[in-house]
C-alpha cells in the first residue's frame, strides 16, 4: 500500500481520494449518496407513519421483522440478477423499483380502505384464525417496503461489482471507502433534511409526504444519472448462481473461532432489533419531547431528525480515533464497548426524563456504537484463511441477519400487549417499558458472552 493511501487517515482523506477515482466509481458514489439520503430521510419515520395511519404496535413490530427479512434475503438474488444482466442494467432496474416504492408510500394515505370477505379456519396449535376484513391504508407501506429496499439490498452485489470492475486491485479499499463515506454522509444529512421539512409542515403526515416527494426526486435523478453516465463496456455477465449448496458449504467452513463473536453479535443485534423501529415513537409519542431554544421550536417529530443527526456526527467524529485506540488496546475491548452501547441504550431511552438535553446526550452516546464497526469487521475477517475473507464475511452476516429476523415482531408484541404476569417478585406488565427492558437484558447477555467466551480473539487483537 502506498503512503498516499495508507498514511492519510484524516477526516478529509476520503474526499481527496474520491476525486482521483474512475468515473464509474464517482457515479456510483454519488448515486449511493442520493439513495442514502432518500432512505435515511424516510426509513426511520415509517414506524410513526404506520402509527398515525392506525397500525398497532404489533403491526409496527412485524414491519420491522419484514425489513430484517428483506435485508437478509435480498442480496443473494440481487447478486444473481446483477451477474445475469450486468451491473448497469441491474442498478437501473433496482433504482427504478426503489423510487416507485417511495411514491407508493406517498400515496398510501389516499388509498381507500378495502373490505374483503372474512374466512375462518382452525389450526391445531393456533386455534381459530380469521383472515379477511378491512385492508387498511397502512398495508401499502409493507408493499412499498419490498420496493424501496431494492436498490439498497438487491443492488448490493451490483455496487460491489462496479467497484471491482472499475478500480485496480491495489486500490479496491480506496474505491469501497469512497462509496461508504458518501453513504454515511447520507446517514447524517438525511435526517437533518427531514427535520427541516417537518419543522415547516403543518403536521406530521403532510411533512412526511413532502419528505417522500424529495426521496422520489433523489431516486429518479440518481437512477437516470447512473444509467446515462455509467460506462457498461466493461460489464461482465455471468451465467448462473451457485445455489443454496454453496451457502451451506460456506456455513460449514466458517472458522470455529468466530462462533463466540457470532453468538454475542446476534444477541446484541436481536436486542436492538426488538425496539429499533420504536425509537421514533418513543421520542414523538411516549416521551413527546420537542426542542425549544433561543426562540427556535421544533415538534417532537422534527426533533427526532435532529437527534439522528447528532448520533451520526458523533459516529463520524469518533470512528477514526476509536480505530486508533483499537491499535493500542486491541480489537476486543473496542468491540465490547460498541456492543455495550447497543445493549444499554434502549433501557436508558425508555426511562429517560422528558427533557430535550437528556435526549441529545443519549443519542450522542448512541453514536458511539458505530465507532466500533471497523474493529468489529476486522475481528470477523481476522480468523479467516487467506483469500476466504469475503466468503467468511458474507456467511457471517447472512447467518446473523437471518437469526435476527423475528426480533422486531417480538418487540412489537411486548410493546403493544396489555397482559400482566404475577411473580414472587411482583407483577410484570407488558408495554413499552418491558419491551425495552427485555431488549437491554438480552443485549447485556450478549456482551457478557462475548467477554467470557471470546478469548480466541486475543490473537487477532
Amino acid at each position: 500500500m502506498t503512503a498516499e493511501t495508507g498514511d492519510d487517515t484524516s477526516v478529509l482523506a476520503p474526499f481527496r481520494r474520491f476525486f482521483a477515482l474512475e468515473r464509474d466509481v464517482l457515479v456510483l458514489s454519488l448515486a449511493m449518496l442520493a439513495f442514502s439520503l432518500a432512505f435515511q430521510m424516510t426509513s426511520r419515520y415509517v414506524p410513526e407513519y404506520l402509527n398515525v395511519l392506525g397500525a398497532s404496535a404489533g403491526v409496527i413490530g412485524l414491519y420491522g421483522s419484514v425489513g430484517n427479512l428483506i435485508s437478509a434475503v435480498y442480496p443473494y438474488p440481487g447478486g444473481a440478477v446483477s451477474d445475469r444482466i450486468g451491473s448497469r442494467l441491474a442498478l437501473t432496474l433496482f433504482g427504478t423499483i426503489a423510487t416507485v416504492g417511495f411514491l407508493l408510500w406517498y400515496v398510501a394515505p389516499s388509498v381507500p380502505t378495502v373490505s374483503v370477505p372474512v374466512v375462518e379456519f382452525a389450526l391445531p396449535v393456533a386455534g381459530t384464525v380469521t383472515v379477511g376484513g378491512r385492508l387498511e391504508p397502512w398495508l401499502w407501506l409493507f408493499v412499498g417496503l419490498f420496493l424501496t429496499q431494492a436498490w439498497k439490498s438487491f443492488g448490493l452485489g451490483a455496487t460491489f461489482a462496479v467497484v471491482k470492475q472499475s478500480v485496480a486491485r491495489e486500490h479496491l479499499a480506496v474505491g469501497f471507502a469512497s462509496t461508504e463515506v458518501f453513504r454515511r454522509i447520507g446517514f447524517l444529512l438525511g435526517p437533518l433534511l427531514a427535520a427541516g421539512l417537518l419543522a415547516v409542515a403543518a403536521g406530521f403526515v403532510t411533512g412526511f409526504q413532502w419528505i417522500l416527494l424529495v426521496a422520489v426526486a433523489f431516486g429518479a435523478v440518481a437512477t437516470v444519472a447512473q444509467h446515462v453516465l455509467y460506462d457498461a463496456s466493461d460489464d461482465t455477465v455471468g451465467k448462473s448462481f451457485e445455489g443454496v449448496s454453496g451457502v451451506v458449504d460456506d456455513l460449514r467452513a466458517m472458522p470455529a473461532t468466530l462462533r463466540p463473536l457470532l453468538v454475542a453479535d446476534t444477541l446484541v443485534r436481536f436486542a436492538n432489533g426488538m425496539v429499533y423501529v420504536f425509537f421514533v415513537i418513543v421520542v414523538t409519542d411516549f416521551l413527546a419531547v420537542g426542542f425549544d431554544v433561543a426562540g427556535v421550536s421544533l415538534r417532537p417529530d422534527a426533533f427526532f431528525g435532529v437527534l439522528l443527526g447528532v448520533e451520526m456526527v458523533v459516529a463520524l467524529l469518533s470512528m477514526i480515533p476509536v480505530s486508533k485506540l483499537a491499535e493500542r488496546v486491541g480489537l476486543k475491548p473496542v468491540v465490547a464497548i460498541g456492543f455495550a452501547v447497543y445493549a444499554v441504550f434502549p433501557l436508558l431511552l425508555i426511562f429517560a426524563p422528558a427533557d430535550q438535553w437528556v435526549l441529545v446526550l443519549l443519542f450522542a452516546f448512541s453514536g458511539l456504537r458505530f465507532a466500533g464497526l471497523p474493529a468489529h469487521k476486522a475481528l470477523i475477517v481476522g480468523p479467516a484463511e487467506q483469500d476466504t475473507g469475503g466468503r467468511v464475511t458474507g456467511t457471517y452476516y447472512l447467518l446473523r441477519n437471518t437469526l435476527v429476523i423475528p426480533s422486531a415482531a417480538l418487540g412489537g408484541w411486548l410493546y403493544g400487549s396489555d397482559w400482566t404476569l404475577s411473580t414472587g417478585l411482583g407483577a410484570i406488565t407488558a408495554g413499552p417499558e418491558l419491551a425495552f427492558a427485555v431488549a437491554s437484558a438480552i443485549g447485556i447477555v450478549g456482551v457478557a458472552a462475548f467477554l467470557a467466551f471470546g478469548r480466541e480473539f486475543e490473537a487477532y487483537a
